[in-house]
C-alpha cells in the first residue's frame, strides 16, 4: 500500500507540474506575434491614437489558454495590463469549447478528436470540463468574472447598455478602466439544449456565434460537411437570442445559415472576426452579397488581423479589407475582429493597434473615419443591441 501510495503521491507531483510547464509552451506554439513590442509608429498615428475615447475589438479567444488575464505576459496577444497599455477600452473574450483535430479551413467534421479535451487536461482544469462542452463555456465565463474581481476595480464585465455606459463614463476620469464582454464560438457549447442557453445568459455571455469549424445541432459551418442552414433548434436559439438582446455572431457560418439567420432574426447581426472575398478568395471571408446584406440588417464587420484572413502582408491586407466594406456599405459597417489568441499569427499584439491608424491614415481614412473603425462603430452597435 505504501508503494501505491507513493507512486500517486510522485504521479500527482509530475501531472501538477505539467500543468504548469505545458500549457505556455502549448500557446507559445499556436499565438506567435511576428512582430514583438514595442512598435514604431509616426508621431501623427500616436497622436491620433492618444485621442480615441473608445477603441474596440470584438474578437480574442485569451480564456481558453488558462493564463491569468490579470498579468502582463510575454505569452498571448492580449492580457489586461496591456489592453491598458494598448489604449483598448473593450475587448470581446469569446469561449472556445471544441475544435477538431486537423482544423482547416475547407472540411471539418464534428466527429473528429477535440483537441480542447486535451488542453483542459494538461492546463488541470476541473474533471467536468473535460467531459462537458456547456462546463467548459460556464468555467471559462466564471474565470473572466474571477479576473474582474482581481483587477483592483478596473475591470468591468459588460453585460447590459447599463454596464457600457458606465465604461464609458468612467473612462473619462481615468482610461485605465477597461472592460470585456463574453462570447462563445460554436452554438455546438449548448450541446443542443434551449436550457443551456438560459445558462449562458445567466454566466454573463451576451454574444454566441452559432457555429465554428463543423457543423452542429443548430445547422451549417462554413467549413463543414453538409452546409445545411438553421435547424429547428437552431431557430429556436434564434429566437431566445432575439428575446434576450443577445448579439448573433455569423463568422463561421454556413452560407445558407448565414441566409436563414439573416432572415428569421428580428435584430441586427455582426461577423466578429472576417476577411473579405475580393482581397483574398477563402471559404473563410465575406462575398460582396454577404457584405451588402450584414449592412441592411444594420449590422458590422469586424475585419480579422491574421494571413488566412487578409492575405500574407496583413497590415495592408487588414486596410484593403476595411476599404472595399467601407466602398461596399459604408464606413459606420467596419470594425476591429482581430482574432487574438485564436491559434493564429498576427502581426503585432493589442499594444500595437496604432499601427493600423497609421496604415488607415497613409491610405487617405479621415480621422472620424478611423475612430468610427477603431471602435466607434461597436460602441453604437452594442449600446443599440445590448
Amino acid at each position: 500500500m505504501k508503494k501505491i501510495l507513493f507512486l500517486l503521491i510522485i504521479l500527482f507531483l509530475l501531472y501538477w507540474i505539467g500543468t504548469m510547464a505545458i500549457p505556455p509552451i502549448i500557446e507559445k506554439g499556436n499565438n506567435p506575434v511576428k512582430q514583438e513590442a514595442p512598435y514604431e509608429v509616426s508621431e501623427e498615428a500616436i497622436a491620433l491614437f492618444k485621442t480615441l475615447d473608445f477603441v474596440a475589438d470584438l474578437h480574442c479567444d485569451a480564456l481558453l489558454w488558462g493564463r491569468d488575464l490579470t498579468k502582463r505576459s510575454d505569452v498571448g496577444h492580449v492580457d489586461f495590463p496591456r489592453m491598458q497599455e494598448g489604449n483598448v477600452a473593450l475587448q470581446v473574450f469569446t469561449i472556445v469549447s471544441k475544435s477538431p483535430k486537423g482544423q482547416n479551413m475547407d472540411h471539418n467534421s464534428a466527429d473528429t478528436q477535440d483537441n480542447i479535451t486535451l488542453l483542459n487536461m494538461a492546463q488541470g482544469r476541473p474533471i467536468s470540463n473535460w467531459f462537458s462542452l456547456i462546463e467548459r463555456t460556464l468555467y471559462q465565463s466564471n474565470q473572466l468574472e474571477k479576473f474582474s474581481s482581481n483587477f483592483q476595480g478596473q475591470f468591468i464585465v459588460v453585460k447590459s447598455q447599463e454596464d457600457l455606459e458606465r465604461l464609458i463614463a468612467v473612462r473619462k476620469e481615468n482610461k485605465n478602466i477597461i472592460g470585456g464582454l463574453l462570447g462563445i464560438e460554436g452554438a455546438h457549447a449548448l450541446e443542443g439544449k434551449i436550457e443551456n442557453l438560459e445558462k449562458a445568459y445567466e454566466a454573463g455571455v451576451r454574444l454566441i456565434g452559432p457555429s465554428h469549424f463543423f457543423d452542429n445541432e443548430m445547422g451549417g459551418s462554413a467549413h463543414g460537411e453538409s452546409g445545411e442552414g438553421l435547424t429547428d433548434f437552431g431557430k429556436q436559439v434564434i429566437k431566445r437570442m432575439n428575446e434576450l438582446n443577445m448579439v448573433i455572431d455569423l463568422a463561421h457560418a454556413s452560407p445558407k445559415m448565414f441566409d436563414d439567420i439573416l432572415e428569421i432574426s428580428e435584430k441586427p447581426v455582426m461577423v466578429s472576426h472576417t476577411g473579405i472575398r475580393a482581397v483574398l478568395n477563402s471559404p473563410r471571408n465575406l462575398s460582396d452579397e454577404q457584405i451588402r446584406k450584414i449592412a441592411d440588417k444594420g449590422g458590422i464587420i469586424g475585419i480579422a488581423f491574421f494571413d488566412r484572413a487578409v492575405g500574407e502582408n496583413e497590415i495592408k491586407g487588414i486596410v484593403a479589407s476595411m476599404k472595399r466594406v467601407k466602398n461596399l456599405v459604408g464606413i459606420q459597417h467596419v470594425a476591429l475582429g482581430s482574432d487574438y489568441d485564436g491559434s493564429v499569427a498576427v502581426p503585432f499584439d493589442i499594444t500595437g493597434l496604432p499601427l493600423i491608424v497609421e496604415a488607415l491614415m497613409v491610405e487617405g481614412f479621415t480621422d472620424e473615419e478611423i475612430r468610427a473603425i477603431m471602435g466607434e462603430n461597436v460602441k453604437r452597435f452594442l449600446m443599440e443591441n445590448l
